[in-house]
């Protein structure tokens, strides 16, 4: 017995050292695995924006997701990667997320007259003479006109414009998008006449004759007129403003307003690998967009999200169509207006609310406030987790601010809207109104979070304006010198969350950017100074040096 089993012992031993050595060759493939990494970042103050506002030195992304965050030796000794960046102790942060852009508009007045910042008429006026020659053919578009930054002040009128383009069609927007002049050949495609009324807008008349001033509403008749860009210039525009966005450190832009089609265009641009910034689209209050939501249902995936529905309560202050409660201060018995009847907010609230999507509104008077404030609060019923956005929220009566708080109502704000306004609103709204606009810290108190945005191509694109905005509430040349209302201005902490985390909150993607954490997406950008250190007035001045998005090397400073 003895003998025979010697064979036998003989092979158990022979198959358990085989198990053993293919079980040790599988346990160091997957420990090499495990120690794998395709970018480590190291020697960087890595400000994580986690729960505790953690710094790092380092982090290490796999699969375009961040592996682990801690200290650079330790990640050197535990990692391989396939390529290193060696932040030389630069400021690294999650990539920003912008709140409230109009992404496709920028992109699109990328390739039209560009009137912003130009000092009188006059000048805009040359400015499209100087388009046109060189655009022979079609209509003449442009945007940016601002006549706040005019010796005048006052709407341009046409007259000009008739002069000098009799038969082409020209319509150039004011810089907030809620007010447009046209010329005659515009305004007789569209068949605009004087005194013409037009429910939530308006078609300036003076003496019987067309100013071709149109205020929101109104702008809508001419521009329907205009051809639609063809599927090439669409996507130049997505490209082209995906370029300027990365460079200034964006890699998720919150588009708001767009139609359905402009969702396909984007999607196949994703596909192709064309177009990689991430992009939270609101659809436009409309019966064709609102049916192909319900009917395809949400769109996520992880560069696009298409879950929301953006409405339009008033106009803007600028153009004098923000809805108040009182006249305004510079144009007695003037209030503005509503953009639709109450009834229809109410009806699109109910709506979304039972097929289960956001609801995001444009309110920039205290009379649109309020009249939305209490429309989500019928429908919310109190506390919730819908993220039910207002945007703007920039002009709020004292009594009104509880609606936030008590229905968990987001307030998304632009806070260089604050620097650019504070020279002019003011004239309108007087100094007791004007104490609760633009009252960011405010608002912030209501749900303890507040995401932040610039309007563009209202504002600039830069975040880093942003940031100078909410923090020193002074414009680009230092002023005021104490600050505007400066007891509504943000921490650096606030602010810099609301750019990050904050805004990824209020898109329900809190749980995959907004932080560099382990699972989440290696978006992220290493700037040339620390936006948490530097001082104030050299804020709008900081540079991007490079821009990640899913670990991916998306733009390098030259």
């Amino acid at each position: 017995m003895a003998t025979s089993a010697k064979p036998f012992t003989k092979f158990i031993g022979i198959k358990t050292v085989w198990c053993l050595m293919l079980l040790l060759s599988v346990f160091s493939c997957n420990q090499k695995k495990e120690n794998n990494a395709d970018l480590l970042v190291k020697n960087a103050r890595v400000y994580t924006i986690d729960n505790r506002f953690a710094i790092a030195e380092a982090f290490a992304v796999r699969d375009g997701k961040i592996l682990e965050v801690g200290k650079t030796a330790d990640l050197e000794k535990k990692y391989t990667a396939k390529e290193v960046v060696d932040a030389h102790g630069k400021a690294v942060f999650p990539g920003f997320i912008d709140a409230h852009t109009h992404f496709y508009e920028y992109g699109m007045g990328l390739q039209t007259v560009n009137l912003k910042d130009l000092p009188s008429w006059n000048v805009a006026v040359d400015s499209v003479k100087s388009y046109a020659k060189n655009n022979t053919e079609g209509w003449i578009i442009g945007n940016g006109w601002d006549q706040n930054r005019w010796k005048t002040k006052q709407f341009p009128n046409k007259l000009k414009l008739d002069s000098l383009f009799p038969e082409r069609p020209v319509v150039l927007t004011r810089v907030d998008g809620h007010a447009a002049i046209a010329n005659q050949a515009a305004l007789n495609i569209a068949g605009i006449k004087p005194n013409q009324k037009v429910a939530g807008g308006a078609i300036e008349t003076i003496k019987g004759k067309l100013t071709g001033i149109l205020l929101d509403n109104a702008v809508d008749l001419v521009a329907h007129k205009i051809p639609e860009p063809t599927e090439e210039q669409s996507q130049n525009a997505l490209l082209q403003a995906q370029r300027n966005c990365f460079a200034v450190g964006l890699t998720t832009v919150d588009d708001c307003g767009l139609d359905f089609p402009l969702v396909n265009t984007i999607r196949q641009l994703q596909n192709r690998g064309d177009l990689k910034m991430r992009l939270f689209v609101m659809l436009s209050d409309n019966p064709r967009n609102l049916d192909a939501l319900f009917r395809n249902g949400a769109i996520k995936t992880p560069r696009l999200n298409v879950s929301s529905v953006k409405v339009y309560a008033d106009g803007a202050l600028g153009s004098r169509g923000a809805c108040l409660l009182k006249p305004y201060s510079d144009q007695p018995k003037w209030n503005g207006f509503l953009r639709s009847p109450q009834k229809h907010f109410q009806e699109i609230a109910e709506l979304l609310e039972k097929k289960g999507f956001q609801m995001c509104t444009h309110a920039i008077g205290d009379s649109a406030n309020r009249v939305m404030l209490k429309i989500y609060a019928s429908v919310l019923k109190g506390k919730n987790d819908r993220r039910w956005r207002i945007e703007h929220s920039q002009i709020i009566d004292p009594a009104d601010f509880k609606y936030f708080g008590e229905n968990n109502i987001v307030p998304s704000v632009q806070p260089t809207h604050a620097t650019s306004d504070m020279s002019w609103a003011v004239q309108r709204l007087g100094k007791t109104r004007l104490k609760t606009a633009y009252a960011y810290q405010q608002l912030l108190q209501q749900n303890g979070w507040l995401p932040l945005g610039t309007d563009f191509p209202v504002e600039n694109i830069s975040p880093f304006y942003t940031f100078y905005a909410a923090v020193e509430r002074k414009d680009l040349k230092g002023l005021p010198e104490g600050g505007f209302q400066k007891e509504n201005a943000l921490t650096r902490q606030q602010a810099i969350k609301g750019m990050t985390i904050w805004a990824a909150k209020a898109n329900f993607q809190e749980h995959e950017k907004g932080s560099l954490e382990p699972g989440k997406f290696a978006d992220f950008v290493i700037l040339d100074e620390d936006l948490m250190t530097v001082k104030g007035s050299e804020l709008p001045k900081v540079k991007v040096l490079q821009t990640y998005i899913n670990g991916e090397n998306v733009y390098k400073k030259p």
